[in-house]
């Protein structure tokens, strides 16, 4: 350690260089080098030349004259979509307005009492009934049940752990529940 610095002393250039620009002077006005390079008032064959671009006119030429076809459909997707949204707001605020339900409109909560008193029905009248109660029709039901149910477990298949610490974990797998519906016997008269 002693007397040496720990960081070594910065070295500037001995010499320095001068810029391009140094000593560059700009010509005196009446020097200047004579052209006609005015601006024109009308559009000249050169300057349609100098303004055209030779790729993007030989690219045009190649794919020729536009051909157009007048039976054919307007397409007008975004107008529709942007029509169907208002229409369905429109719609959702005057069912909102409304005091009387909805037929085939359940909210969320509904819907999970519906669907767990679905898992209890034994008939096909109990499962009309409790379609009425909530005001949606029985094949609409039938066919929201095909996709979305609530959670139920399986109690029997129970797994208890203990882990090395002493952490108890229970794992209870999720099932997915139908109801038992039985056929009704027909009567004859």
């Amino acid at each position: 350690m002693g007397s040496l610095p720990s960081k070594a002393a910065r070295k500037l250039p001995k010499r320095t260089e001068t810029p391009s620009w140094a000593g560059a002077r700009t010509p005196h006005p009446d020097h200047l080098p004579t052209g006609r390079s005015a601006a024109s008032e009308t559009r000249t064959e050169a300057i349609e030349k100098d303004a055209g671009d030779p790729h993007f006119l030989a690219n045009l030429n190649r794919l020729g004259p536009v051909k157009v076809d007048h039976h054919m459909k307007t397409v007008r997707a975004e107008a529709e979509t942007t029509h169907r949204l208002f229409k369905s707001r429109a719609q959702s605020e005057f069912e909102g307005a409304s005091s009387q339900p909805t037929k085939n409109f359940i909210h969320a909560p509904s819907l999970s009492e519906l669907l767990d008193e679905r898992k209890g029905a034994k008939t096909r009248e109990d499962l009309e009934i409790l379609a009425e109660k909530y005001g949606i029709d029985v094949e609409r039901m039938e066919n929201l049940t095909r996709f979305v149910n609530t959670p139920s477990v399986d109690r029997g298949a129970t797994v208890k752990t203990v882990g090395k610490d002493g952490d108890e974990s229970i794992i209870i797998p999720a099932v997915w529940i139908e109801p038992s519906i039985k056929e009704s016997p027909v009567r004859i008269s």
